[in-house]
């Protein structure tokens, strides 16, 4: 959410972000906001103007009753009663307008940075870099839903009777790949100096709308029935939400932490193979990244923590690339975004394992966190990013090192969460 303030200073440049977006029926917006904006503060103005009548007058009505001009003290303090009344009108009105701005500024998008490539969907997202050589085998992959069960590892069936289309039960030793990815991924992330958190796979509605657009809400929450309480689509939104309201002293930034968590999400349109498969499901494991830090230290912090997906995937034997997402795929609490692709030698193309993004002070105005510098207090920049999410990451892990036999080669960095064990072979 940007301020208000900034809003009425930029105009063009907010309605210029909107456009580069594609989200023209968004413009009329901010036309309205500045519109509250300027009511709020005439209300506020008028109502500091009675309050310090009612003072002045408070004061003039004890003068008056020390010196016995009772009449005269009464008449006073029926206008005491007026004010009251008008002040009352006032409070309301302001408290209503500012609920109706802050819904409309809640869809207004964040400014995008610069660096953003325009364009208006995922369609138009630009490659950045590739890591690792591509190979496709001389032998024919099969699809990973049918690697994993001819490996005794995957049941759909049986999920479809307990939970319906989008769940799965994993299995023996590809449930162990799944588990020792995760594991890996926890460790390396220590490794590199962050602090390892399992947070609560349960929010209120205040911190989800903190965390992300309503649109993102509605396609991605389930929601606990007669609870005010969503299961967490990703622990970036249990991360971020720890620090609702609070004030960090700036000397604890940057906060650096690594979270494991299940994720639940709606996952709508998912269909063909995807169903059949683990790549689209409704219930995942996930090793997050989240960052809090100063704003002028967002976009290395942004750099640093993509590379540590590449790295992770590098170290699995798994080819990646990275892919800038343009202004039409950027959610709009996101002020610039990237997305880590894995490669898929069975279907020749890459797809995505994980996502980067920085997001201003979007997060942290919305939640109210801030930092308690030498010239006063700040909103922070908040950072997430993944890891590792399972079992889409171990799809990565299966495809490319999968062999003519059906048998999986188990990475080296895995093999000591496998028991030391090196393949996973057929039965």
């Amino acid at each position: 959410m940007l301020d208000i303030k900034y809003v009425r200073e930029n105009k063009e440049k907010v309605e210029e972000n909107i456009r580069k977006k594609f989200q023209e029926e968004k413009l009329p917006l901010v036309e309205e906001v500045i519109e509250l904006d300027k009511k709020i503060r005439e209300l506020k103005a008028k109502g500091d103007t009675l309050r310090q009548e009612r003072n002045a007058t408070s004061d003039e009505i004890g003068a008056l009753f020390r010196e016995k001009k009772v009449d005269e003290a009464n008449t006073k303090k029926q206008r005491v009663v007026e004010i009251n009344n008008q002040l009352e009108t006032i409070e309301k009105e302001e408290n209503e307008l500012s609920e109706e701005l802050k819904s409309k500024m809640m869809v207004i998008p964040n400014i995008m940075d610069d660096s953003v490539p325009i364009g208006k969907d995922d369609s138009e997202n630009v490659e950045i870099e590739k890591f690792g050589e591509p190979v496709v085998p001389d032998y024919e992959i099969p699809y990973h839903a049918d690697i994993c069960e001819a490996l005794n590892g995957l049941d759909k069936e049986s999920a479809g009777r307990t939970s319906g289309n989008g769940f799965y039960y994993l299995m023996g030793d590809i449930a162990r790949l799944h588990s020792a990815m995760l594991s890996y991924a926890r460790d390396f992330m220590i490794d590199k100096g962050f602090n390892y958190c399992v947070p609560p796979f349960m929010i209120r509605s205040d911190v989800v709308t903190g965390v992300m657009s309503f649109a993102e809400m509605d396609a991605m929450m389930y929601k606990i029935e007669n609870e005010d309480l969503y299961l967490i689509g990703t622990s970036e939104h249990s991360m971020i939400g720890k620090f609702k309201g609070q004030i960090v002293k700036e000397e604890e930034l940057p906060i650096a932490l690594t979270s494991y968590s299940p994720c639940f999400r709606k996952e709508v349109g998912s269909h063909g193979l995807e169903e059949r498969g683990l790549y689209r499901v409704h219930q995942f494991e996930k090793q997050e990244m989240v960052v809090l830090c100063k704003p002028e230290e967002a976009m290395d912090w942004y750099n640093k923590m993509w590379q540590f997906t590449v790295e992770f995937f590098r170290s699995l034997d798994v080819p990646v690339r990275t892919l800038e997402c343009c202004s039409g795929d950027l959610a709009d609490l996101k002020v610039k975004s990237c997305d880590v692709e894995a490669w898929s030698p069975r279907q020749k193309k890459y797809f995505e394992v994980g996502s980067c993004s920085t997001l201003g002070d979007a997060q942290a105005r919305r939640l109210g966190i801030r930092a308690k510098g030498e010239n006063g207090n700040y909103l922070v920049s908040t950072l997430n990013n993944t890891v590792a999410a399972s079992p889409r990451g171990m799809i990565a892990v299966i495809e490319n090192n999968v062999n003519e036999d059906g048998s999986v080669k188990i990475p080296k960095a895995l093999q000591p969460y496998m028991g030391g064990k090196e393949t996973i072979k057929v039965k």
